[in-house]
């Protein structure tokens, strides 16, 4: 291809480019834009050198499209993830807070369940458990006597002895009918079960096919509130139940 040589300040010749190099350039600029990127790049090619092809065009476009966007810088991580703790009304997911920190969701887990093996360590007033599929920090139990005066001034606000008996046998026995409730407690709970999904703690799950009657389980709330991944962590009860209780149950209806 033909080449004009031109001089420059210096005194040395430089080689001009000729039509076919600044369509190149103009190409790769364009390129640029494309990607976001703002600076020149017209001097980072030597469109005169051994490779003329476009090829240093597409290395330099390649390296670009690999490097990974800014983000969180690891020194950040876990203040960052203390700071969103603070705030949050529910449980919070890994994956949540992956999608908003811009980091792998494997990243977050593992920073949290060091983070919480380390308020342990360091004997803290707070804990950080996983709860409903998330993540929440609460304070422990050994300070529960302290936090309880400061928060209800003496007033503390309980489920009636119904009710917990209700949310029992919802939370062992879900999904369950009002029917095969009240079998079991051996009085009538529509009342009851009412107070219960008025407060949150259980929720209809369908009906049943025989019966047509509404199913009940416990909700994210109640898992919450026992600080609990799931009701597969509730207690056994065999312990505290004679061995004919389905018997019993049966004979009440």
């Amino acid at each position: 291809m033909p080449v004009t040589l031109v001089d420059d300040p210096a005194g040395q010749a430089q080689h001009e480019p000729d039509d076919e190099d600044v369509a190149e350039i103009i190409a790769v600029d364009d390129l640029a834009a494309a990607l976001g990127l703002d600076e020149p790049t017209a001097p980072g090619f030597d469109v005169d050198g051994p490779d003329d092809s476009g090829e240093a065009a597409v290395a330099y476009a390649g390296s670009k499209l690999a490097t990974p966007p800014p983000g969180l810088a690891e020194a950040d991580l876990v203040p960052t993830l203390e700071a969103i703790l603070l705030v949050v009304d529910e449980p919070v997911s890994e994956l949540t807070l992956a999608e908003v920190l811009e980091v792998p969701a494997e990243l977050i887990a593992g920073t949290l369940i060091d983070l919480s093996a380390s308020y342990t360590r360091q004997h803290r007033g707070f804990d950080l458990r996983r709860a409903a599929g998330g993540w929440r920090l609460y304070t422990r139990a050994e300070y529960a006597p302290y936090v309880e005066r400061f928060v209800l001034d003496g007033q503390q606000l309980r489920l009636t002895q119904a009710s917990l008996e209700t949310l029992a046998v919802v939370a062992y026995k879900q999904p369950v009918t009002r029917s095969r409730i009240s079998a079991i407690r051996g009085v009538n709970c529509d009342g009851v079960i009412r107070t219960l999904v008025t407060r949150g703690m259980i929720e209809e799950c369908g009906t049943e096919p025989e019966s047509g009657a509404y199913l009940y389980r416990t909700t994210s709330l109640f898992l919450e509130k026992l600080g609990l991944d799931s009701v597969d962590q509730l207690p056994p009860l065999a312990p505290f139940l004679p061995d004919n209780v389905e018997e019993i149950a049966d004979e009440q209806r």
